[in-house]
């Protein structure tokens, strides 16, 4: 895929880009209705990165219709990539607040065998899109798109984080691991957020 022919890639970034935002949109809908009943931090937290992860799309959507239309857009490549990085903020702010409050109230979440179920399927989807996704960066030299990669690839480590807490009180009876996979998933958002942020632009990449 990353020696794919600029035009291709570009064709082929879209088509994961339109999958990527269909899959997020029906992810976060089931995921936080499903949260919601189970009283679940990580798992609204979850649900609420999978519509982070959709507005993300939505920004890289516009990104590549720049190119098709006008071609390599540096200042458009910087100003999608700066928005993906306030994405991943919102919710590091969201998601650590919540699970602060959770840890400090002592409020259990029920155990959710269906949330279980998503974020094991998530987690075998997303790694896969993420690889796909971060070999077109490297064919297009974005970094909005290495963004939007990595958003996909915090989606998986999030799944992974909510399917330890959900099993652990699930299993084991541990309500503190809920809101403690929840406290995960807002420092490794901060960090990503923070990262996105500083790095350099399109015009700083081997393919400009």
């Amino acid at each position: 895929v990353s020696r794919l022919p600029r035009p291709a890639a570009v064709t082929w970034a879209r088509r994961l880009n339109r999958l990527t935002i269909v899959w997020n949109s029906v992810e976060g809908v089931a995921v936080i209705i499903v949260g919601i009943r189970a009283h679940s931090i990580s798992l609204i937290g979850w649900g609420f990165d999978s519509f982070i992860e959709l507005t993300a799309g939505l920004v890289l959507a516009w990104r590549l219709r720049q190119e098709t239309r006008h071609g390599v857009q540096h200042e458009a490549d910087r100003r999608a990539q700066q928005l993906i990085s306030v994405c991943f903020g919102v919710l590091a702010g969201y998601v650590g607040v919540e699970s602060v409050r959770d840890l400090v109230s002592g409020d259990l979440p029920d155990a959710s065998i269906l949330g279980i179920a998503l974020a094991a399927l998530s987690l075998v989807v997303m790694p896969f899109l993420a690889r796909l996704k971060l070999q077109l960066a490297q064919a297009l030299g974005s970094r909005a798109v290495q963004a939007e990669a990595a958003q996909t690839g915090l989606c998986a480590l999030l799944s992974g984080a909510v399917l330890v807490g959900l099993g652990a009180n699930a299993l084991f009876g541990w309500w503190w691991a809920d809101p403690g996979a929840g406290m995960f998933i807002a420092v490794l958002a901060a960090y990503t957020a923070a990262r996105m942020w500083r790095a350099g632009s399109l015009a700083d990449t081997c393919c400009a």
